[in-house]
C-alpha cells in the first residue's frame, strides 16, 4: 500500500510539473507614445498557427504595461491598436518553453490626413 501511495504522489507532481511548464512561455512589454509616456488602454493582440483559438488578447494596464501568458511555443506576431494612433505589427517573435519574449511598442499620432504629403 505505501508503495502505491509514493508512485500516486510522484505521478501527480510529475504531472504539476509538467503543466506548470508547458505553460510558461509569455509575451510582456510596455507601451508608449512618441514623448514616452505609458500608454494605458492599448489592444494587444498575439496571433499564431500555435494557437488553438489563432489570437491572444489582452490590454495596458494604467502604467502601459501588458503580458499576455500561457502560449503555446511557436512564431508570434503581435499587434498594437488603439483609437487615433498607427497600429504597430511586430513579426517573428520566436516563443519557446519557459521564455517570455520582451515586446515594447512607440505609438505615434495618426495623421488626419493620411493621403496627404506633409
Amino acid at each position: 500500500m505505501v508503495g502505491f501511495v509514493r508512485m500516486a504522489v510522484l505521478a501527480l507532481a510529475v504531472v504539476a510539473l509538467g503543466e506548470s511548464t508547458v505553460f510558461a512561455q509569455a509575451i510582456a512589454g510596455v507601451v508608449r507614445d512618441a514623448s514616452g509616456g505609458v500608454m494605458p488602454g492599448v489592444t494587444v493582440e498575439a496571433s499564431s498557427p500555435a494557437l488553438i483559438e489563432k489570437t491572444r488578447t489582452a490590454v495596458t494596464d494604467g502604467e502601459g504595461q501588458y503580458k499576455i501568458i500561457s502560449l503555446t511555443p511557436g512564431t508570434y506576431t503581435v499587434t498594437f491598436t488603439l483609437t487615433g494612433f498607427n497600429t504597430i505589427r511586430r513579426e517573428g517573435i520566436e516563443i519557446t518553453n519557459d521564455f517570455t519574449a520582451g515586446v515594447n511598442a512607440e505609438l505615434k499620432i495618426r495623421s488626419p490626413f493620411p493621403d496627404r504629403a506633409h
